[in-house]
C-alpha cells in the first residue's frame, strides 16, 4: 500500500504539507496522489472515530451474523446491497465460514436494534437466519484504543 494511504488511514486531518514531509514527497505529488485515489474510488470517504461512551448520546452497536440464499446470477451482492442501504447499517461484510454476511448496526437502544432485525432484516426474502450480538464495550476500533491512559498523579520526592 502506498505510504500516503497509510498516513491518511491513521490521521486524515493532516495537511498535504505534513503528509509530504512524512512520506518524503513534494506537496504537489501528495495532492496529485490524493486526487487520483479519490477519482479511482480508492479513498471513499473521511470519517472521525468517536467514543460515544464519553458523550451524552445513547448508542448501541450490534454485530449480526446473517445467513442468506444468494440470488441467481447476482451472488451475494444484490442481497448485501438491499441490506446495506438501510440507514441503521454502518457496515456490511461478506464472510467465509458459518454465515454469509456480517452486518454492523447502530441504534439508540437494544430494543431499536432488535426491532430493526425483526422488522427489516430478518424479513428480507433471501435471509435465512440472523444471530445478533450486542457490543457491550469497545476497547479498540480501527486501530485506536478507547481506554483512557492512566494519569500518574504521584508527586516526585527528592532526597
Amino acid at each position: 500500500m502506498d505510504e500516503i494511504l497509510e498516513i491518511l488511514e491513521k490521521n486524515s486531518r493532516l495537511s498535504n504539507e505534513e503528509i509530504a514531509v512524512m512520506a518524503g514527497k513534494t506537496v504537489a505529488e501528495v495532492e496529485a496522489a490524493i486526487k487520483e485515489y479519490e477519482e479511482k474510488n480508492v479513498i471513499v470517504g473521511y470519517t472521525a472515530l468517536i467514543n460515544y461512551e464519553e458523550t451524552e448520546k445513547e448508542s448501541v452497536t450490534a454485530l449480526i451474523e446473517v445467513k442468506v440464499t444468494p440470488q441467481r446470477g447476482e451472488g451475494f451482492d444484490k442481497v448485501a446491497a438491499r441490506i446495506y442501504k438501510f440507514p441503521e447499517v454502518k457496515a456490511c461484510y461478506l464472510m467465509s465460514g458459518g454465515f454469509d454476511l456480517t452486518v454492523i448496526v447502530e441504534g439508540k437502544t437494544m430494543k431499536e436494534v432488535a426491532l430493526f432485525v425483526a422488522e427489516k432484516l430478518a424479513v428480507q426474502e433471501s435471509v435465512l437466519s440472523c444471530a445478533t450480538h450486542f457490543v457491550l464495550k469497545k476497547y479498540k476500533d480501527k486501530g485506536t484504543i478507547f481506554e483512557k491512559k492512566p494519569v500518574d498523579d504521584r508527586e516526585a520526592i527528592f532526597v
